[in-house]
């Protein structure tokens, strides 16, 4: 099976606003790309809402993971 990719766009709330895309792929690979600029950040670059986004779009991620193994194995 292909590596799978969500796509989320977050616009910062403070300022500066920064345009984001932040790519998850199954399996665990982050890409955030500032769609001003077009330049993948890191996520050390992140600070406040959009850091917030990104964490808790990754523990949704590491729930769906562990529930797949969860179905698989049990």
């Amino acid at each position: 099976m292909g590596n799978i990719c969500e796509n989320f766009r977050y616009e910062e709330k403070a300022w500066p606003r920064r345009d984001l895309t932040f790519k998850f792929y199954s399996d665990g690979a982050l890409t955030i790309i500032d769609n001003r600029s077009e330049e993948v950040i890191s996520p050390n670059d992140l600070k406040g809402d959009s850091l917030d986004f990104y964490i808790r779009r990754r523990i949704v991620f590491i729930k769906n993971q562990l529930a797949a193994s969860q179905r698989k194995y049990a």
